[in-house]
């Protein structure tokens, strides 16, 4: 059995899966009964100046039968006292001091409420922060969450400030409402944090009811755009935090999160870099027991690879991670149906007929039987149809020899700049 342990800028956890901060760390009692059920770690639900919170404030959008597909919510931080939080992050640290809690923060961008929430919530015994920069609604709206989140210059002094009288690691909550997140991840590490997580909440609207034309959710006829997260961001997610861990100026652990809902996500967030991983939405749809599967599976994979640690895979496909000019153009894929798998739906033909390269041809063999034939020389090996094909096993993507050496965009054009460069130079004699 593999160790899942893991060491986040020095905070450890039994294993790598933690609950993000949300509602499912609202209380103690929540927070004890996730450790129980076998969870690593738990980031509190945001600490700052109570607020009031508005009825109702979830909505979820399921897609093809698939009920939470994406979730979407319009609650803010904590809606209870600090001191009560503080007692129950005491009580919990003390019973269960092998797991990892970590205090999410929000004020207002002051030196001094960041020196005072730090040093209160360090006094009762928590093993990190976790700065909340990507609220997208309600406290953003005062000036804190995605506000501060999107001001790079703000992340790096608010990091400072915390920093300044931090004792634990701080960790800096990232928002994805950003042009770019690598710019303000740079701007935390300037800012001495000691590790970054993302992503946060996406602005979004779940829907609008064609009866009523109430927005979903709705406060007595009026709406808001909330924050969305579940399997549905997951794409998005991964790729923030595939850009940070490939980013030399940010040479700090990650957090992943956005979107984990299984130990297959959390194995590929962990690849592209992230050293544990977050979970709110799963857990919200099917309670704290679904850690076990994700153990059980971390755990059969590590074992079927031969790895001893959870540790030793955190990183390993960002160098697989580039950009598009560094992909070869002579690489070539053409796709291949397996005609003893395929149940001739059709919808390959369909799909590369109207929307791609229209090379698969409906064809009969001597016995009059339909069947369905890739033209390889015009196949791009685009992927259309084995990703529309329901059958698994019906149609293969095969390399296929291109003839020419490997040559990427930035090549070629390295190329054809220092032959126009000559040229230029050969004209002048």
């Amino acid at each position: 059995m593999a160790n899942l342990s893991i060491d986040l800028a020095g905070i450890k956890s039994p294993n790598p899966f933690w609950l993000a901060s949300a509602p499912p760390t609202n209380s103690g009692y929540q927070v004890q009964r996730a450790f129980e059920a076998g969870w690593g770690g738990a980031v509190w639900k945001t600490l700052g100046e109570p607020i009031i919170n508005v009825s109702s404030r979830f909505a979820a959008v399921s897609f093809n039968g698939q009920r939470v597909a994406g979730f979407n919510n319009i609650e803010l931080i904590t809606d209870r006292p600090l001191e009560v939080n503080l007692k129950e992050i005491y009580e919990t640290k003390k019973r269960f001091p092998n797991h990892a809690i970590i205090a999410s923060l929000m004020v207002e961008p002051k030196q001094e409420k960041w020196h005072e929430i730090v040093k209160k919530v360090e006094d009762v015994g928590v093993d990190g922060l976790e700065l909340n920069f990507g609220c997208p609604h309600g406290m953003a709206e005062r000036g804190m969450g995605s506000a501060s989140g999107q001001v790079p210059e703000l992340v790096e002094k608010q990091t400072y400030w915390a920093k300044e009288v931090a004792r634990t690691p701080v960790i800096v909550k990232l928002t994805p409402n950003i042009t770019d997140i690598t710019v303000t991840a740079e701007a935390a590490v300037r800012g001495g944090a000691d590790a970054v997580s993302m992503i946060n909440t996406i602005n979004s609207l779940a829907g609008v009811d064609l009866d009523s034309w109430n927005t979903i959710p709705h406060v007595g006829g009026k709406g808001a755009h909330g924050g969305y997260c579940g399997p549905a961001v997951k794409p998005i997610s991964l790729n923030m935090v595939a850009e940070c861990a490939r980013n030399p100026r940010i040479n700090v652990p990650i957090s992943g999160m956005g979107g984990v809902s299984n130990w297959q996500d959390a194995v590929e967030f962990m690849l592209m870099g992230a050293s544990g991983v977050q979970v709110c939405t799963a857990a919200m749809h099917h309670g704290f027991r679904i850690v076990e599967d994700m153990l059980d599976g971390l755990n059969n994979y590590l074992d079927e690879k031969g790895i001893s640690s959870v540790q030793d895979i955190v990183g390993k496909s960002v160098p697989k991670f580039s950009d598009w000019g560094n992909l070869d153009l002579n690489y070539s894929v053409v796709a291949k149906i397996n005609t003893d798998v395929c149940i001739n739906c059709n919808k390959c033909h369909i799909a590369c007929e109207d929307t791609s390269h229209q090379c698969i041809d409906m064809l009969k063999d001597p016995n009059g039987n339909s069947y369905l034939k890739v033209r390889e020389e015009d196949c791009v090996g685009c992927n259309l149809c084995s990703i529309v094909c329901p059958v698994d096993g019906a149609i293969d993507m095969i390399e296929v020899p291109s003839g020419h050496m490997p040559m990427t965009w930035n090549e070629r054009q390295a190329v054809v700049g220092n032959l126009s460069g000559a040229k230029v130079n050969a004209a002048k004699f």
